[in-house]
């Protein structure tokens, strides 16, 4: 199983997105748009697991008692070297000590904790790669005016199974875990 935790969004912030998307795309461009279904707040990627890592993290994600979290999108950036178009997410005190609590959970059952400092964000669209740098020039000429997106508190976060295919990448929701501090 190739497992990541992550928090999911509220319909409203996702038809905002889409909305975003939809006005951001052009005709014969060089990107892939992320599908809104696949849109979240990755709290920590695990990779591949085994059934027993698998059920140590379950475990260790059940124990966690945390408030609910606002999430607060911001402006639309970019990672150039990567080729992404992300929605940046505001890094509360309750986000980065959920993200946090997570790591330290599934330390325990052998992950490592990523080295980078956190960054939470939102793909919307990765580059195809020829034509990288002129394509994201391109697209930033687009955004004329950064949106405002509607402030959400999440009331849980998920762990998901990914699934490589052409088209992008597939998530299903394998486990939930309560945001209710008690």
């Amino acid at each position: 199983m190739r497992l990541f935790v992550g928090i999911p969004l509220a319909a409203a912030v996702i038809d905002e997105l889409s909305a975003t998307s939809v006005r951001l795309r052009s005709n014969g461009e060089g990107f892939r748009w992320s599908a809104p279904e696949s849109w979240h707040v990755t709290l920590q990627f695990l990779g591949n697991t085994g059934r027993e890592q698998y059920e140590c993290t379950v475990a260790g994600l059940r124990k966690l008692r945390l408030p609910p979290v606002p999430i607060w999108l911001e402006k639309l950036g970019f990672f150039d070297r990567a080729g992404i178009l992300f929605a940046g997410v505001r890094l509360t005190p309750e986000l980065l000590l959920l993200q946090q609590s997570v790591a330290a959970a599934t330390e325990l059952c052998g992950f490592v904790p990523e080295a980078r400092p956190f960054q939470p964000h939102i793909t919307l669209a990765r580059s195809k790669g020829k034509g990288q740098r002129e394509d994201l020039l391109e697209l930033k000429t687009r955004i004329s005016r950064q949106p405002n997106f509607t402030r959400v508190v999440a009331e849980e976060f998920l762990l998901y199974e990914s699934f490589l295919g052409p088209a992008g990448s597939r998530y299903e929701i394998r486990e939930r875990f309560p945001l209710d501090g008690g």
